[in-house]
């Protein structure tokens, strides 16, 4: 089970902040998180989101463990 935080945008979508997952893979993760909320799911996978393993940001694969904390941050916009 992995700790899966969802920020901003991401969390109003979902209706929820915090959740544990039954997952032992990112890509595990986004299709456990789709298969429960296809609008989430989708989001996910949307430009510019960004998943966050441990606290350091993660652009492809990862395992995971119980111990593992993943947060999703929605797309940054600055200026």
């Amino acid at each position: 089970m992995a700790r899966v935080l969802l920020f901003g945008p991401l969390r109003d979508l979902a209706g929820w902040r915090e959740k544990t997952v039954e997952a032992s893979s990112l890509s595990g993760l986004r299709a456990a998180l789709q298969a429960q909320d296809p609008l989430l799911g989708e989001a996910l996978s949307g430009p510019g989101v960004q998943a966050a393993v441990d606290k350091a940001i993660v652009r492809g694969e990862a395992p995971l463990t119980a111990l593992t904390e993943v947060a999703f941050l929605p797309p940054m916009s600055g200026g």
